[in-house]
């Protein structure tokens, strides 16, 4: 119900208790709270998700199995998200309380589980740290890491936060070594971009045209309201205009012939970006990669960024990309491709830069060299090269491609479930999985250790150097 207050409710002992529960989902010397409870008696309380019913829908199938769900939203667009009044507390108290408020609701309804979309919004990442104090499972779904025909489904952390940065290669290839995992082509296309736009449009409609109840909300991307409304309606506009200039430009460089190298962009205020990155900003990592293909890649080569699927402008890019092609005198060499679909991209490329895309992963699908300068779940030292990048413009270091598929395959076996969170499709093709493994004592990684039963330990408590973030070499800043 909108508007609910709660008490001042220290939370009952068996709530508060000191957990030992660790970010890397080993062991607890103290039993989960979850773990202490049938399903008839877990409560999960979920927070912001994806776009669209994806959560409505994941909380009707937990009800099935007898928990009780609850939801806690912030704006119009997260109630007109969640269609069960009787189960929805609006927030509607200034941020700076928002860590004592979700203390108290967690104690006063003997929340067991917590859900989210991510785990780096403010919101989450306060969450997150109250749930873990009072030793409640954390429960993070987010895009998948070999997208665009799985979805991430990890415990307590995702992107930079999961277990699988601090998991050496050499220990996957154990687990899945005579092992029958399945290994399905990635698909080259994203098909849910249309209904993650249309949904995206309708959420921020509500915030937009009825959040008047909603009067101390702060979006979390660092732009108001209306500008995120107005961002997301010129994408629909746009959408076939951008279409057919893109394809005249992907047309243009095929037929031109020269080698290229493909730069995948991100989104600057997705949690990746923000939050595992050593870039302050997106021109930054532009001006890097500007600079060193000046410097070290051979005259012939052309150097390619692509945006993201989902980018909307908020940036200037392509401009941005004019002027400093132009202040290191390769204007002739650099080529601008606003989204559209990455695999046929993929195919005539000599390697792929980025920060931490997880598109980079269709890239060493392929055996392509990977530069990667971010801190990402695929950050190895078989799969990303170690070159400075303009060393690896001048001849990039190809991947150890057979340890890649033994990686894939694991994560295809752990933490990655088909479908995804747009379409009704992919929705319903990971609903089918996604509340069994949510009910499951063991994480992903976990179970599938459980179930090779013969297999060696893993000690995801080691972080090697691979967690760290990798140095560009010698690069200039973007002005």
């Amino acid at each position: 119900m909108e508007g609910r207050q709660l008490t001042d409710h220290p939370g009952s002992a068996e709530a508060s208790a000191p957990s030992a529960q660790a970010g890397d989902g080993s062991a607890n010397v103290v039993p989960l709270l979850a773990e202490r409870r049938s399903p008839e008696q877990r409560r999960f309380l979920f927070l912001q998700g994806p776009h669209g019913p994806f959560f409505a829908e994941l909380s009707r199938l937990l009800r099935a199995s007898g928990a009780e769900t609850r939801r806690i939203g912030f704006n119009r667009g997260d109630a007109f998200e969640w269609p069960e009044a009787a189960t929805y507390t609006a927030y509607r108290e200034a941020p700076s309380r928002w860590a004592d408020w979700v203390d108290a609701y967690l104690a006063e309804e003997d929340i067991t589980d917590l859900v989210l979309y991510g785990d780096m919004r403010e919101v989450h990442r306060v969450a997150h740290q109250r749930a873990l104090a009072r030793n409640l499972r954390i429960h993070c779904f987010e895009e998948g890491y070999l997208r665009p025909y799985w979805a991430t489904y990890e415990r307590a952390g995702v992107n930079g936060n999961s277990r699988l940065v601090h998991m050496p290669v050499a220990d996957m290839q154990a687990r899945v070594a005579g092992r029958d995992v399945e290994t399905p082509e990635a698909p080259a296309t994203w098909g849910a971009l249309w209904h993650h736009t249309w949904y995206g449009f309708l959420y921020h409609a509500n915030i937009l045209l009825r959040n008047g109840f909603y009067p101390n909300f702060v979006p979390h991307r660092g732009v108001t309201v209306a500008e995120e409304f107005a961002l997301h309606t010129s994408r629909l506009l746009l959408y076939p205009l951008k279409g057919l200039r893109r394809r005249w430009r992907e047309r243009r460089l095929r037929r031109a012939g020269m080698p290229y190298h493909l730069v995948l962009l991100q989104l600057s205020h997705d949690s990746a970006m923000r939050d595992h990155s050593p870039f302050a900003t997106q021109r930054d990592f532009l001006g890097a990669c500007i600079t060193a293909f000046a410097e070290g890649a051979p005259r012939h080569h052309r150097l390619v960024f692509k945006a993201h699927p989902l980018e909307d402008g908020r940036e200037p890019l392509a401009p941005t990309l004019r002027r400093l092609a132009a202040r290191a005198g390769i204007s002739d060499r650099v080529d601008f491709i606003d989204g559209g679909k990455l695999g046929p991209l993929l195919d005539g490329a000599r390697s792929a830069v980025t920060v931490n895309s997880t598109a980079a992963q269709q890239a060493l699908w392929r055996g392509l060299p990977v530069s990667a300068h971010g801190r990402a779940v695929y950050q190895k030292p078989e799969f990303v090269s170690p070159q400075p990048l303009a060393a690896f413009f001048r001849a990039p270091e190809r991947p150890d491609s057979a340890a890649y598929r033994a990686y894939r395959r694991y994560l295809l076996g752990t933490s990655q479930v088909r479908g995804g969170f747009y379409t009704r499709q992919d929705r319903q093709t990971l609903l089918r999985r996604a509340v069994d493994m949510m009910l499951d004592p063991l994480d992903p990684y976990d179970a599938f250790a459980r179930d090779g039963r013969t297999l060696p330990d893993m000690a995801p408590d080691t972080a090697p150097e691979t967690a760290k973030i990798l140095p560009l070499g010698r690069v200039s800043s973007a002005p």
